[in-house]
C-alpha cells in the first residue's frame, strides 16, 4: 500500500472515531485528493498576504493618507494575523475544506453556516472583479495594448484562469506556488533597489531618496489621522486573502505539521513586505507623486530612468493580480462544495470532476465575474473602486464569522466539551472581542468615508434581505440533507443515501448525531 493510501486510510479511521465519540464531521471534506504539499501551504500562505491590494491599491492609498499608510498596513496586519491564527487554531481541532464554514456549521448550526458561506462567496465574487479589472489595468500600461478595450482583457484572463483551475488541485499548489516567488522575489528585488537608492542618495525624478521626503512633505500624517484612518477599509482588503490557507487544510496529507508554520509566518511578512515597502516608498518619492491609476512600484522604477524596470514590474503585479483570481475559483469552489452537501448551496456546486475538482461552485463564481467583465464595458475606470468596497463587506464578514467561531470553540473547551491544540490563539477571549470590536470599527470608517463606501454600507440591508429570502427558500432542503447524513452515518439506515450531488463514494456527514447543526 502506498503512503498517499495509508495516510487516506488513516484519515477514514479518524473521521470514524470523531463520529463515535460525537464529533463534527463534514460530508464536504470527503472525495478530496492530499495533493498539497508543505511547500505549496507555505508559498499559498505568502501569496496570500501579497496580492493586488498592495501592487494596486497602495499607490492611491498613498496618494490619499501619505506616509500613514504604513501605519494602516501595521494595525490592520495585527487583526490580520489575530483572525488567521484563530483559523489556524480551528484547522488542528479539525482539518476541513470547508474551513470557516464548516466551523460555522459546528458552532452556529446550519444558519450561520449558510451566512458565512454567502458573504465568502461575494467577498471572492467581487474580488474576481477587482482582479481581471487590474489585470485589464496593467496590460494597458504597455501601448501595444492601449487600443485593447478593457472589457476584453479581463475576458481573457478570466478564461486563462479558469481552465487552469479547472484542471487539478496539484496543478492549483503549483500555479500558486510559482506566483508566491515571483511575488516575493519581484519585492525582494525593489526593496533592494530601493535601500541602494537610500544608500548612495540615488535622485529619483529630481528628489534626493531619504526620511527628509516625509518629513518635508507633512510628516507622517500630511493629510491627518483621518485621512489614514478612511482607508483602512482598503487597507482590509489587501490581506483578503490570508484566510485562504485555511481552506487548503482539507487538501494537504499533514495539517497538524504544516499549518502553524505556515501562519507563523504571515507577522512577519506583513512587517517586511506591507510596512517596509510602504516607508521605502515614502522616502524614495513624495507621497503626492503617487497615483491611484499606477502601481508605487511601476511610478519608481520608471522615473528612475530604467522604463524596462517599470515594465518588469508591471508584469509582476499582473502576475499577483492573476494570482489572486486564481485562489478566489480555488476557495469558494471548496466552500460551496461545503455548503451544497448539507442543501444551504445549489446542487450543482457539489460535484466533483474525475480529478477531484469540485468545478460546480468554480463555474458559479466565475459566472459572477463575468458581470465583472460587463463592468469593465459599462465604467471601466470604476469597476475597480465598485467592487472593492463590496469585497470589504465579504471580508469584513468572514473573519468576524471566524472569531465568532473560536469563541465559541473557547467556550466549550472552558466547559470541557472540546480539548484547545497546542497550537493557540493567544488571549483569549479578549483578543476575539478586541478584533471583532475592530473590524465593527471599519464599517463605521465606510460609513464616514462617504461615496461608494456609504452606499456599500446601505446596500447591507438589501445583503441581509437576500440572505434571509434565501435561507427560506433552502431551509427544507437542508433539514432534509442533514437527516439523510445522519441516517448514513450513524448506522442507523445504512441504505439512506443523500441526494445525486458528489461524485465519490467515502461516507461522510455534517454532523452525524443531529446535535448543534439541525437549526431551522
Amino acid at each position: 500500500m502506498s503512503e498517499q493510501s495509508l495516510r487516506q486510510a488513516e484519515r477514514r479511521q479518524q473521521q470514524g472515531t470523531r463520529q463515535q465519540q460525537g464529533g463534527h464531521v463534514d460530508a464536504g471534506d470527503a472525495g478530496y485528493q492530499k495533493s498539497l504539499t508543505s511547500r505549496h501551504i507555505n508559498m499559498i500562505a505568502i501569496g496570500g498576504a501579497i496580492g493586488t491590494g498592495l501592487f494596486l491599491g497602495a499607490g492611491g492609498r498613498l496618494a490619499s493618507a501619505g506616509p500613514s499608510l504604513a501605519v494602516a498596513y501595521a494595525l490592520c496586519g495585527l487583526f490580520a494575523f489575530l483572525v488567521v491564527r484563530a483559523l489556524g487554531e480551528l484547522v488542528l481541532h479539525r482539518p476541513s475544506s470547508g474551513a470557516f464554514v464548516s466551523y460555522a456549521r459546528e458552532f452556529l448550526g446550519e444558519k450561520g453556516a449558510f451566512v458565512a458561506g454567502w458573504m465568502y462567496f461575494l467577498n471572492w465574487a467581487t474580488t474576481g472583479i477587482a482582479d481581471i479589472t487590474a489585470v485589464a489595468t496593467y496590460t494597458h500600461y504597455w501601448g501595444m495594448f492601449s487600443e485593447v478595450p478593457q472589457w476584453v482583457i479581463a475576458l481573457i484572463a478570466l478564461a486563462v484562469v479558469l481552465t487552469v483551475n479547472l484542471i487539478s488541485v496539484k496543478i492549483f499548489g503549483e500555479l500558486e506556488f510559482w506566483f508566491a516567488i515571483v511575488k516575493v522575489g519581484a519585492l525582494v528585488v525593489f526593496m533592494l533597489i530601493g535601500i541602494f537608492l537610500l544608500v548612495t542618495q540615488h535622485p529619483v525624478a529630481g528628489h534626493s531618496p531619504g526620511p527628509s521626503l516625509v518629513t518635508d512633505h507633512g510628516g507622517i500624517f500630511p493629510t491627518g489621522t483621518l485621512a489614514m484612518l478612511l482607508v483602512i477599509q482598503g487597507v482590509v482588503f489587501a490581506y483578503a486573502s490570508v484566510e485562504l490557507v485555511g481552506v487548503t487544510a482539507g487538501e494537504t496529507a499533514e495539517p497538524e505539521k504544516v499549518m502553524p508554520k505556515a501562519i507563523n509566518s504571515i507577522m512577519w511578512r506583513v512587517a517586511v513586505f506591507y510596512v517596509g515597502s510602504v516607508v521605502l516608498l515614502a522616502m524614495l518619492l513624495p507621497w503626492s507623486a503617487y497615483s491611484a491609476g499606477e502601481s508605487p512600484f511601476v511610478t519608481v522604477l520608471s522615473k528612475v530612468g530604467i522604463p524596462a524596470a517599470g515594465g518588469v514590474m508591471n508584469l509582476v503585479v499582473l502576475t499577483a493580480a492573476m494570482s489572486s483570481l486564481n485562489s478566489g475559483l480555488y476557495s469558494t469552489g471548496r466552500i460551496l462544495r461545503s455548503m451544497a452537501m448539507s442543501g444551504s448551496a445549489p446542487r450543482f456546486t457539489g460535484v466533483m470532476s474525475r480529478s477531484q475538482v469540485p468545478y460546480g461552485g468554480i463555474l458559479l463564481t466565475s459566472g459572477i465575474c463575468v458581470l465583472g467583465v460587463g463592468l469593465n464595458y459599462v465604467v471601466p475606470s470604476e469597476a475597480f473602486e465598485i467592487v472593492l468596497n463590496f469585497a470589504a463587506i465579504g471580508i469584513l464578514s468572514t473573519w468576524a464569522m471566524i472569531m465568532l467561531c473560536h469563541l465559541l470553540f473557547w467556550r466549550k473547551t472552558r466547559a470541557g466539551l472540546l480539548v484547545r491544540p497546542g497550537y493557540r490563539l493567544p488571549g483569549s477571549p479578549w483578543t476575539e472581542c478586541v478584533t471583532l470590536a475592530f473590524l465593527a470599527l471599519v464599517l463605521v470608517l465606510m460609513w464616514a468615508d462617504g461615496g461608494a463606501g456609504r452606499t456599500t454600507v446601505l446596500s447591507l440591508p438589501l445583503i441581509v434581505a437576500a440572505l434571509v429570502g434565501g435561507w427560506f427558500l433552502v431551509r427544507g432542503r437542508v433539514g432534509t440533507l442533514q437527516d439523510a447524513a445522519a441516517a448514513q452515518a450513524s448506522g442507523e439506515h445504512p441504505d439512506a443515501t443523500l441526494p445525486p450531488q458528489r461524485t465519490d463514494n467515502t461516507p461522510g456527514t455534517d454532523n452525524p448525531h443531529g446535535t448543534e447543526s439541525t437549526e431551522n
